[in-house]
């Protein structure tokens, strides 16, 4: 990837690596996730294996330096990836994108040397499964409402959270997690702090699994901690920075929720297209009719956009490990876009199937109820406009 010294001129180049990181992961979304996708979907189980497998090809750390276990690639490698296996199956691709953006970013960013071999590695090998745990029964998008504690000891070795979770994606399965929890409640936002969390130690229980809408086979429940004693030395960043770390890593979490809204919209438009050529009505394919033709137009044109807001965003985080600056914006409008572009184009290529894009039998029903989650989790749209606004009004 090429950055531009001239920020109204930044552009994007694949290297030869990218290329050939493209096409090996083309190649197994195609071959082994498309295939089981539907079977998954419908069962809700995990697939554990084809995890695995994306593991040991590095797409679980993609960019996680070497020494810690990744494929130490740079983000377009990871949202190029990110796009491939969404259009194979979102439920992989949110697996992927967790284990990416939500938990190895932020430790990379905010972790010790210590921290990043133990917690980092085994994540970016595929080895574990990582997990992100902010959200609470009754605390969403706004966190300093959140009820569960992490109180110091009398010895001063271990935090003991108590509380409950909700909404964990991965939640069932995970081995490790970043949790963010009160350690000051009088403190509000800056009385929030993150911990490392081991899901084998006592006190951890796995709470209901949520029967979803979409992304079924992303398996997603409610955490409860009991007195669970948490080490001081696991704790990530300070007491009281928290919040700040959870809203850094969400802004590397909405590149990944756009390149997989993205992947969503690529596989209904790429459908759609053939559905278009190949079906007949009036004695004509009904790409021949201007009304299917207006959707095929206004279909690839916002996906065209998207990609485009997308890579903004990509070019802004990779300026910022240059020199430290936020991409909170870039990120927001590339997730607000291609989350709504992933509703409007599922929408309209089951319109253009038909009765066909609402039976069970084609896979255009998954991509529509998919593209849903989008536009809600790492921020709903309400959310991602405030964002936007607030920062371009200088607002805090």
């Amino acid at each position: 990837m090429v950055i531009s010294d001239n920020e109204q001129s930044l552009t994007v180049n694949l290297t030869s690596e990218h290329k050939e990181l493209l096409k090996l992961v083309r190649s197994f979304a195609q071959k082994e996730i498309m295939p089981i996708a539907t079977e998954f979907d419908e069962s809700g189980e995990f697939p554990m294996a084809t995890i695995k497998k994306m593991g040991a090809m590095g797409l679980m750390g993609l960019e996680v330096p070497e020494a810690y276990g990744g494929a130490g690639m740079d983000t377009l490698a990871y949202v190029l990836a990110m796009i491939e296996i969404a259009k194979a199956d979102a439920s992989h691709s949110t697996i992927m994108s967790v284990n990416n953006s939500l938990y190895c970013y932020g430790l990379m960013k905010f972790g010790t040397e210590e921290q990043k071999h133990a917690f980092i590695t085994p994540i970016a090998t595929g080895e574990k499964i990582g997990a992100y745990s902010l959200t609470e029964p009754m605390s969403g998008s706004d966190a300093a409402t959140m009820a569960s504690r992490a109180v110091l000891n009398a010895a001063g070795t271990h935090y003991i959270i108590n509380g409950r979770k909700s909404w964990v994606t991965s939640g069932p399965v995970a081995d490790l997690l970043v949790l963010f929890t009160m350690t000051a409640p009088e403190k509000g936002n800056k009385g929030i702090s993150a911990f490392l969390i081991d899901a084998r130690q006592p006190g951890f229980i796995r709470g209901k699994k949520e029967p979803k809408l979409g992304i079924r086979a992303s398996a997603t429940s409610e955490l409860v901690f009991e007195d669970y004693a948490c080490p001081i030395e696991n704790m990530l960043g300070a007491e009281g920075e928290g919040f700040k770390i959870a809203m850094t890593v969400l802004d590397a979490g909405r590149i990944g929720i756009a390149s997989q809204a993205l992947g969503i919209a690529e596989a209904a438009y790429e459908a759609a297209l053939q559905y278009a050529r190949e079906r007949k009505a009036f004695g004509s394919a009904i790409g021949q009719f201007q009304m299917i033709q207006q959707k095929i137009a206004d279909m690839k044109t916002r996906i065209e956009a998207s990609r485009a807001l997308i890579y903004n965003a990509v070019l802004a985080k990779e300026r910022g490990k240059i020199d430290g600056s936020r991409f909170t914006t870039e990120a927001s409008m590339a997730k607000l876009f291609a989350s709504e572009t992933a509703a409007f184009v599922t929408d309209e290529a089951l319109q253009i199937h038909g009765g066909m894009g609402y039976s069970k039998e084609l896979p255009i029903e998954r991509y529509y109820r998919d593209a849903r989650i989008t536009r809600i989790y790492e921020g709903t749209s309400e959310v991602q406009r405030m964002v936007i606004a607030r920062n371009e009004l200088g607002l805090r």
